[in-house]
């Protein structure tokens, strides 16, 4: 029982999650770039192209012009393409993804929904791609890159914010006026320091397998930093602040180690 009142809330909230590398094992734009190669929508130039940029764009994060040539890029992939043409490729992307779920975040994302929180995907990728891979993982919704659609073609202009950095921000604060939700009393994952809006617009933050930027943020502002591996065990460092959101990572797995800082309280075993 004592698990159980480490996630639940005084008021109605919500987990928000990252993908890459966090829900999920790898890149999601590995499969997004190798599915809309062979749909034809991307040239082969042009996916080598992107698909290394992706990595980099998540591995260290971007500048302002960065993110701006990504947006621009994922724009004008979709410009004049079919609604309908990037919908169907979630017969393949989807169970690709779905096989990359990883166990301690499937547990986990149960675990809010044992809570009563509602659960989301928050990712740049097409909404059209975020919506049904969240609905597989068995999550409220999905949020993602919306852009606009005219007689069913997109014409190239987004519809809402890029959901990157202070994108992902607006989108869940616009989610949060919607639904009631009191974001001081939300959860957010996410493994990259391009994150880190996201992250410091909630009450209960965790960096998962953080890059190094992540990591030192995460421990001088005492945030719990999980490492979810790919078998079933994880490792769990807890931080001096981060005792309500460790207890919710802590107690969705069925095995792992917490590790205090060396000058905080002796390893124990979580069961």
């Amino acid at each position: 029982m004592s698990d159980f009142l480490t996630v639940a809330g005084s008021g109605p909230s919500a987990a928000f999650f990252d993908l890459d590398r966090t829900l999920i094992s790898g890149s999601s734009a590995f499969v997004l770039a190798i599915q809309g190669r062979k749909a034809g929508m991307i040239p082969t130039s042009e996916f080598v192209r992107d698909a290394t940029g992706a990595i980099l764009f998540k591995l260290f994060g971007a500048s302002d012009d960065t993110a701006d040539e990504a947006r621009r890029r994922i724009l004008k992939a979709v410009t004049g393409v079919r609604q309908s043409e990037l919908q169907a490729l979630n017969t393949e992307i989807v169970p690709r993804l779905l096989s990359k779920l990883r166990p301690e975040a499937r547990r986990l994302l149960d675990r809010h929904r044992i809570a009563g929180r509602d659960t989301f995907i928050v990712t740049a990728a097409p909404q059209e791609i975020a919506e049904p891979l969240a609905l597989s993982f068995g999550m409220t919704a999905g949020i993602g890159t919306r852009s606009v659609v005219e007689d069913g073609v997109y014409t190239g202009e987004l519809d809402g914010p890029f959901c990157y950095g202070e994108g992902k921000v607006e989108a869940i604060s616009e989610l949060a006026k919607w639904n009631g939700y009191e974001l001081d009393q939300c959860f957010a994952y996410s493994d990259s320091v391009s994150d880190l809006p996201m992250l410091e617009a909630v009450g209960h933050p965790v960096a998962v397998n953080p890059d190094g930027k992540l990591e030192r943020h995460a421990r001088a502002h005492g945030w719990p930093i999980v490492i979810f591996s790919q078998q079933t065990k994880s490792v769990i460092r807890r931080t001096a602040g981060g005792v309500v959101a460790t207890g919710v990572a802590a107690g969705s797995f069925a095995a792992g180690i917490a590790l205090g800082r060396r000058t905080a309280t002796p390893r124990r075993r979580w069961r």
